[in-house]
């Protein structure tokens, strides 16, 4: 996205306190901080993209846009299937292998169409099996309502169906879901969403974050990704973590957190 953000999670990767992070192939920065970014023990998903505009070949619309012409069955079929292609080819140019797992920019790889052409791609390599993210299972126990409601909105534009096709193939998804919330409150809120999340984690699930080390240029949560890497770095995560018997797994397994 930009180089705070990469700062951030490669500051995180050392500290031993991320598992994974996805990877927009097509951003301002990826070709430069990839060696960085592979020489961590980091799991390395693709973050399919579809809505933020890198000036790639593939289509590109507002995300608005895209969900409508999802469910209209709008989307031309054919470039977004080579949409998929060439972007894991990237990450696999970039990185030296294919993804561990796949996930998606405001998460568009739940859409239909998008969905479909998904599964094509990974049925197209035989014998990968990378590990897909889940949303239709967020665990938001003890937060405010409309912190609810966006995690049910988010699982509703085609988890589910996603979860249904990839288990009749038989591809694996982290088991719970974490980390949805309004980007707002600064370090003391996200210090409190934080404690809810831990304390209701469980094996196989996945927290997303969203951190930076500083302000990117043009980036609308600049100050909020700042928050959430003084929250991940600080020492109080740490103690969260050994609180609640919790392990934040490497590449060996296929989950961001471990009980």
């Amino acid at each position: 996205m930009n180089a705070a953000v990469d700062a951030g999670i490669l500051r995180l990767a050392q500290l031993g306190r991320l598992s994974a992070t996805s990877v927009l192939v097509d951003g301002p920065l990826a070709a430069a901080d990839a060696p960085a970014l592979t020489a961590t023990s980091l799991q390395l998903g693709l973050h399919l993209n579809f809505t933020e505009s890198f000036g790639q070949p593939d289509l590109c619309r507002p995300l608005r846009t895209l969900i409508q012409d999802a469910y209209l069955r709008r989307l031309p079929v054919d470039e977004v299937r080579s949409g998929i292609q060439r972007q894991l080819a990237q990450f696999q140019a970039l990185c030296g292998r294919l993804p561990d797992y796949i996930d998606g920019h405001q998460h568009v790889h739940q859409l239909p169409v998008i969905r479909q052409a998904l599964l094509a791609a990974l049925q197209s390599r035989p014998g990968y099996r990378p590990w897909v993210r889940d949303t239709s299972r967020p665990r938001m126990q003890g937060l405010p309502l409309r912190l609810k409601f966006k995690a049910r909105v988010i699982a509703s534009l085609g988890a589910a169906p996603l979860r249904r096709l990839l288990q009749r193939q038989g591809y694996s998804q982290n088991r719970g879901f974490l980390g949805v919330y309004d980007f707002q409150g600064d370090i003391p809120a996200y210090e409190g969403w934080m404690r809810h999340w831990l304390a209701q984690c469980r094996d196989g699930d996945a927290l997303m974050c969203h951190p930076a080390a500083g302000v990117g240029q043009g980036d609308a949560l600049a100050s909020q990704r700042q928050s959430e890497f003084a929250v991940l770095s600080g020492e109080a995560f740490g103690h969260l973590l050994e609180e609640h018997r919790l392990i934040v797994a490497g590449s060996d397994v296929p989950q961001e957190i471990s009980k």
